[in-house]
């Protein structure tokens, strides 16, 4: 049976009027087929038969406590998990879920062109990508730097973007193990113009991919 990926794009926060195009990108994802949802019963079910759960731009209090127990239990397992964007806006009730990402977001300034700065480039995520990656985003700060708790793949170059908050650390994408699991998370593709640009989408689903175990 072909691996699958469980998309959850509940929002009771912000809601990104991108969600509809990044869910389009994420059909056209090759690695496994995917079931969409924004319903919080559906992470109530067994969570086995998916390589990894994406949480694409949610925001605020998505998850009901059945849920929680069973998104936690799925990636101490060995399951995947993916967040994109508003993902670091998602469950600040959850202590959990904090860990399990790597970071909460704080502020972000306006949306504009900035430079992202390649820091691994051993990482389906970032293989593809130039050592300095001209994009346009919000450029997330977080409530505090997860580099030593995480993988750093993509850092922000804040002398290139007005606004920036963090400093010369700035990490931006990263990878980490949660259990016998997988974590991934992006802060980039806030805009629909995110889900066209192929650069990106070859971050996307290559992190995504990593995630799921369905490249190495």
């Amino acid at each position: 049976m072909a691996p699958r990926l469980l998309v959850h794009t509940r929002t009771t926060g912000y809601r990104h009027d991108s969600i509809p195009d990044a869910l389009a990108a994420m059909r056209e994802f090759t690695g496994a087929g995917i079931d969409a949802t924004e319903d919080p019963a559906a992470l109530e079910q067994p969570l086995d038969g998916y390589a990894a759960v994406v949480f694409l731009s949610t925001s605020g209090e998505i998850l009901t406590p059945a849920g929680r127990a069973r998104l936690a239990a799925h990636v101490e397992a060995g399951g995947g998990f993916a967040g994109v964007h508003a993902a670091a806006c998602t469950e600040y009730d959850w202590p959990y879920y904090g860990e399990l990402l790597g970071a909460r977001f704080d502020r972000h300034p306006e949306y504009q062109p900035g430079r992202a700065l390649v820091e691994d480039h051993d990482h389906p995520a970032t293989r593809h990508l130039p050592a300095v990656w001209d994009f346009t985003d919000e450029w997330y700060d977080f409530r505090d730097n997860p580099r030593g708790r995480v993988r750093v793949l993509l850092r922000a170059d804040e002398t290139s973007y007005e606004g920036g908050g963090t400093g010369d650390d700035h990490p931006l994408a990263w990878c980490r193990e949660q259990g016998a699991g997988r974590v991934f998370y992006t802060a980039l593709g806030h805009a629909s113009d995110a889900y066209r640009d192929p650069g990106f989408l070859a971050h996307l689903y290559g992190g995504v991919a990593w995630a799921a175990r369905l490249v190495q």
